[in-house]
């Protein structure tokens, strides 16, 4: 069972962190995903505005799309210490 978290609760820290989301078409979609503050892309050098802030996944290879999730799944500890052990 997924042990799922509200989206505010998620780390803004740069990580990369799975999140859950719902699309235009109502599709609920599951990705990585990585919040940009505006600190954090002005120390990346580029020109930002408001628009640019918030959290983003790649939905292919090559395209990135800024999303609006609602909740968020930490990493899981016992999942790690499993595949250690295989």
């Amino acid at each position: 069972m997924r042990d799922t978290r509200p989206i505010a609760t998620a780390p803004k820290n740069g990580s990369k962190v799975r999140v859950f989301w719902t699309d235009a078409d109502g599709q609920e979609n599951e990705s990585i995903a990585q919040y940009r503050s505006a600190e954090m892309l002005k120390a990346l050098g580029g020109d930002c505005d408001a628009t640019d802030i918030g959290w983003w996944a790649f939905v292919d290879s090559t395209t990135q799309k800024k999303i609006e999730p609602h909740s968020w799944e930490p990493p899981n500890s016992d999942d790690e210490e499993e595949e250690e052990d295989e």
